[in-house]
């Protein structure tokens, strides 16, 4: 209780905050947070994600039901439209491309937990023991950093989980908006990096009609950023 006249105290929303004074990407980034734990458990959510009650205690109860699995996240909801869902996990399409399972449909009923190829570092928990020493890859700074950790674990025998009890509400490239041509650069040329087994001429073709509908609508800084995303995967790929 605050007395009359007396101001309130401003709680920290963190109890630490981790400031590297400069801006590291996604994957650097939360790879130096990780680093500043020594919880079994660690959680990663975005600055545009808001987690609904419960999110957390869903998501450990399901990983301390599942030692093998390395991950798990909630159903992620659209925040502007939360009868939609922005994301149920990773997968990859037909084009080479991953994606959110579920994007854009309504809102799946309640089940228990089940297994997806990956989840999403929008929001979810992961396993301490399963991350190494650099979970997140800093060469991809963003964007498919999540995509190359969910193949790795599943190449080292994890498995990833969705929780459709845990639901979180996303609002969607809010930072990334901003980026304009670099964060196609990004996307584009990251997508080559982590795409180990995907078919290549489905890439390509997909790659070359996103080009050509980007020079088509006068989208310049998309079309800008495919064939720099190409650069930069043959730059980076070793």
């Amino acid at each position: 209780m605050v007395d009359q006249g007396e101001q309130p105290l401003e709680l920290p929303l963190a109890d630490r905050v981790i400031r590297p004074g400069r801006n590291l990407g996604f994957a650097a980034g939360t790879n130096l947070g990780i680093a500043e734990s020594s919880r079994e458990l660690v959680a990663t959510v975005n600055d545009d994600v808001l987690v609904e009650p419960g999110w957390t205690a869903r998501l450990v109860e399901a990983l301390d039901l599942h030692p093998r699995a390395a991950a798990a996240q909630g159903v992620n909801l659209i925040l502007d439209d939360p009868g939609l869902v922005d994301g149920c996990g990773l997968e990859w399409n037909r084009w080479g491309q991953a994606v959110q399972i579920g994007h854009g449909q309504p809102v799946p009923s309640l089940s228990g937990p089940r297994e997806v190829w990956g989840v999403s570092a929008t929001a979810a928990v992961y396993r301490r023991e399963a991350l190494g020493d650099e979970p997140f890859d800093p060469r991809l700074i963003s964007y498919y950093e999540d995509v190359e950790l969910a193949g790795r674990l599943r190449a080292a025998g994890w498995s990833a989980l969705l929780v459709p009890a845990a639901r979180a509400h996303h609002a969607g490239s809010v930072t990334g908006a901003t980026l304009s041509r670099e964060r196609w650069r990004l996307i584009y040329g990251n997508r080559w990096l982590v795409a180990r087994g995907q078919p290549f001429w489905r890439m390509a073709v997909r790659d070359l009609l996103d080009l050509a509908r980007a020079v088509g609508t006068g989208d310049l800084s998309r079309a800008a950023g495919i064939p720099s995303g190409w650069a930069r995967a043959l730059r980076h790929r070793p």
